[in-house]
Order: C-alpha cells, then structure tokens, then sequence
C-alpha cells in the first residue's frame, strides 16, 4: 500500500497532497505563489501531523518538475529530493502540460461529446510565458505527445498544420492568447488547469511502473534560459 507525497510549486495555486495508493488523504493548497517557498515546509509538516504520519512512513515522493515558475520549480524540487535523501525513497518528476492535458481528457471523456470524435482531438495545454509567448505541447487523445513540451511565441497560423485534420482545445492560463489569433476548428477553454487529485493518481501510476527519477541528477523542467536584468555597476 504505497503512500506517497505530492508536491507542486510550478503555477500559481501550490499544493502539497499525501495519497494512499492514488487516494487522496488529505491536501493543502496555496494561492499566493510569491510564498510557496516559505509555506511548502510549514505544510508539509501540518499535512503530516493532520495524517498521523511521518516522513518515514513514505514510499514515494512526487514533484510537479515543470515547466512553470523558475521560482517555484526549484522550490518544489529542493524539497522533493531533499525528503527523498533523507528518507531513502524514490522521486517521482511529473511534467506541468501532461497534468493539464490528462485534466483535460478526463474533463472531454465526462462531457456531452466523449466519444463523438476522441480519435481527431489534440490537447494543448499552455501555461503563460509572458507577453505572447506561452510553454506548450500537443498531445492526441491517448495523450501520446504529438509536440515536445516548448516554449512558443504565438504568431497567426502557427496551429495551421494541426488543425486541418484536428479540433484543438487549447486551455491554461496562456490560451486567452489564442482569441486574439482567431481559433479555428477548435475550443479555448480559458483558465482550465488541474487539482491535486490528477497529480495524485499520476504520481501513483508512476510509482506502479517505475518511473522513478535519479535524485542526484533530476533537475526542474525549465525549457528555456532563465534571465534577469544586472545591475549596471556605474548606477552603484
């Protein structure tokens, strides 16, 4: 009966979630993403105190690995592996557009049109990157991954080819980029993303299989270079 620790400082709304065998035990969320990296630790203690567990009674820990804020993804994976070393257990890396578009099918297969057309729907998940550049994959149906997790600057037909054979539902915080693109033969379901619950039972699926992470060398998703502005050393 594996129970396992979820993490995720990626996005805006942080949460950290222990589950027994892809059950949600108990969560705690956090919506102020400028303080995810002074809440993780007070609520990962909480969560456990609530459960009446310890970090040694863990089999697994899952971390929310990217892509996402810069921030807040070596925030969650500094503590992810941090508990792993101390604890002796494996890590479990889950990528942010995979979560969003396995929300995304389940919330298709449920709705009125599931099964209508599955075979011919492309997920794309799209998290916010500034100005009208977005991190973004496409992923079929079966949620195969049709487009490597990029970042992408959103330009008139860049969807083109895609969408002559497919309807796309673009969601996330970064698909209201799309409207001012024009959307055609698809959806834009906003501000669409995901709860604990999907990181719960991939994180479990993950620990079914095996898919564990080398702790020494896993690092955050960030798919690009992150950069800052340096000061100029005359205005000092």
């Amino acid at each position: 009966m594996s129970l396992i620790l979820s993490i995720d400082t990626a996005t805006a709304l942080g949460s950290v979630a222990l589950a027994r065998e892809g059950n949600l035990l108990a969560v705690k969320t956090n919506d102020q993403q400028k303080d995810h990296a002074a809440w993780t630790h007070v609520a990962i203690r909480e969560l456990m105190e609530q459960t009446g567990y310890t970090l040694h009674h863990l089999d697994a820990v899952a971390v929310v690995a990217g892509p996402g804020s810069y921030t807040g993804l070596r925030v969650g994976m500094a503590t992810a592996k941090g508990i792993c070393y101390a604890a002796g257990i494996p890590l479990i890396t889950l990528n942010t557009l995979y979560i969003m578009a396995f929300a995304a099918r389940r919330r298709f297969l449920s709705s009125d049109t599931a099964g209508r057309d599955e075979e011919n729907i492309l997920f794309c998940p799209m998290i916010d990157a500034r100005r009208m550049e977005v991190f973004t994959a496409l992923y079929n149906g079966n949620l195969d991954e049709i487009v490597s997790p990029s970042a992408l600057v959103l330009e008139p037909g860049v969807f083109e080819k895609w969408q002559v054979r497919n309807k796309i539902i673009f969601f996330g915080n970064g698909s209201g980029k799309c409207k001012s693109l024009g959307v055609h033969n698809g959806e834009v379901w906003g501000d669409f993303f995901y709860n604990p619950e999907y990181i719960t039972l991939l994180a479990q699926r993950g620990f079914d299989e095996g898919q564990f992470t080398d702790i020494a060398y896993s690092e955050p998703a960030y798919i690009k270079d992150f950069y800052t502005h340096h000061k100029n050393p005359a205005n000092t």
